[in-house]
């Protein structure tokens, strides 16, 4: 036989077999314990967080012991963020950059939508407001290092 008629009959075995049912039946299959379903729905109870005003934090009650605490293998892998850092304080020249990137359009979509009338003046005022606001952050962004970098930079290109 040569190889090509070898090939052959595999694929004409493997296409003979295909409506025929496996060996072993998927019923004979252990199923894993981690898959299966808890009978009864979970229960969560909302209550405020210590350290967040306003938010609000949901807690499982059914993987809690008979006492009312938590295990601790539940415990193990779960992570909780740092708070954020506050914002930083922007300048004024910043928020007129923005008032204007968000401005000049908004000004020419509520004068379209309202059917206004558009003076030469104000057409120009609001598009040239949005480049300038959109020039402007770019310009005050700069592309120096921040200050904390370390002594390793990375690559620097």
């Amino acid at each position: 036989m040569t190889p090509q008629s070898d090939e052959d009959e595999v694929w004409r075995q493997i296409v003979a077999s295909f409506n025929e049912t496996a060996e072993r039946d998927s019923a004979d299959q252990p199923w894993p314990d981690s898959e299966n379903v808890p009978a009864e729905p979970v229960r969560r109870v909302v209550k405020p967080s210590e350290g967040l005003e306003g938010f609000e934090e949901l807690e499982d009650t059914a993987e809690r012991d008979p006492d009312g605490e938590r295990d601790g293998a539940e415990d193990e892998g779960h992570f909780e963020p740092p708070p954020p850092p506050p914002l930083p304080k922007l300048d004024l020249a910043t928020k007129l950059a923005w008032v204007a990137l968000f401005g000049g359009p908004a000004y020419l979509l509520v004068a379209a939508m309202a059917s206004w009338h558009m003076e030469g003046w104000a057409l120009f005022t609001a598009v040239a407001a949005f480049i300038g606001g959109f020039v402007a952050l770019v310009v005050r962004m700069g592309d120096d290092r921040p200050n904390d970098s370390g002594w390793d930079d990375g690559a620097v290109l």
